[in-house]
């Protein structure tokens, strides 16, 4: 399959997904607009949110469908697609109320935008404690319509493809959760005196947190719907992990490294959010004394400064963290490329996981 075939199927899929969401959540404002009109921020919010994204969840799932025999990018696959960025969306909407994080995506976190909207409206009480409030309600409001979206999409399959993708969804999403609570966990925890315990713990909220959801996951469900036995599902698993962790892996170099106008977010925001991530994790193990005290006084301080950024960067460098980082990354695509050789799928398939991996590792947002 030539590469421009392969960018050509991914274009195709991603406004396909995009158009199915925009009309979803017109769809949902629809329904309860009998609610009032005091109630539309919520689906005019979601709208500007759901209108980014790399649709790299809804990608994979295609891929995973495309893999086992499902019909080009029908109304099954697109619905599911459009159910995984639903359910992302769900969680970074809750992820930025629990860090408190002020950007998503090149814009006000959604938290934010409530805010400002209580503040315009000359509303009573807390204009923060709002928008948190709000963020919550919305968070939940779009894993509500995560599920629906991907109940029709398994509607016309046979029951037993429904039940396993049933199964796999609802499995994500647990893991996410649980994962999320790991992740607070780490932030909150007093560092040990084994540097390794804490670097142990970043790679499992790597593993529940990001990589189930982001890779490995939505390639199982779309494989699944296509009707996959367990065989194939294994081979999904195999690959999608050691993919997924690599993929989160690039997310926290970017946290630290990223140019601002293509992340969306403030450079050093992970810092600013105690985020301990591999990267920083590893830097503890590696880095004087001196060193580990500045990465200690510089994460979770909101308002790190952009010349403290720049120590903090150059402690990850020479530390060798960022070396070690990178290295991991590729061993993980190789692992997951060396997995996707030995598993008998189509020509299609085998181009654009590969097309996928390459995306999700090299990306610089």
């Amino acid at each position: 399959m030539e590469t421009v075939d392969t960018q050509h199927w991914l274009a195709q899929l991603r406004r396909a997904v995009s158009e199915r969401l925009s009309i979803g959540i017109a769809e949902l404002a629809e329904t309860h607009a009998g609610v009032g009109a005091e109630v539309a921020d919520l689906f005019t919010i979601a709208t500007g949110l759901l209108s980014g994204g790399k649709r790299l969840r809804a990608a994979f799932a295609a891929a995973g469908w495309a893999a086992f025999g499902g019909r080009d990018l029908s109304t099954p696959v697109v619905r599911a697609g459009a159910g995984l960025e639903l359910f992302q969306m769900a969680a970074l909407v809750h992820d930025d109320v629990i860090d408190a994080s002020l950007t998503r995506r090149g814009m006000p976190a959604a938290h934010r935008q409530l805010a400002a909207r209580h503040q315009t409206l000359g509303m009573q009480g807390d204009g923060d404690r709002f928008g948190q409030s709000g963020a919550v309600l919305l968070g939940d409001l779009l894993l509500v319509a995560s599920q629906q979206e991907l109940e029709r999409g398994l509607a016309d399959l046979p029951a037993a493809a429904r039940g396993r993708a049933r199964s796999i969804m609802q499995a994500m999403m647990a893991e996410v959760t649980v994962g999320q609570y790991l992740d607070i966990y780490a932030q909150a925890a007093p560092w040990s005196t084994d540097p390794a315990v804490d670097l142990d713990r970043a790679h499992r909220v790597i593993r529940a947190k990001s990589a189930s959801y982001s890779v490995q996951q939505p390639l199982r469900l779309g494989a699944a719907m296509a009707g996959a036995d367990d065989d194939g599902l294994a081979a999904c698993a195999a690959f999608g992990l050691p993919v997924g962790e690599a993929f989160q892996l690039r997310d926290d170099v970017l946290g630290v490294f990223g140019d601002p106008s293509l992340t969306g977010k403030p450079a050093g925001d992970d810092l600013r959010e105690g985020k301990r991530t591999v990267l920083v994790t590893s830097a503890m193990t590696r880095a004087t004394a001196e060193q580990r005290a500045v990465l200690r006084a510089a994460l979770g301080n909101p308002e790190l400064q952009e010349t403290e950024v720049d120590r903090v960067r150059h402690i990850l460098t020479v530390t060798g963290a960022v070396g070690e980082v990178e290295q991991l990354i590729e061993e993980r695509v190789t692992a997951g490329l060396r997995v996707l050789q030995g598993t008998a799928v189509s020509d299609r398939a085998a181009a654009v996981l590969r097309s996928l991996v390459q995306a999700a590792v090299t990306r610089t947002s």
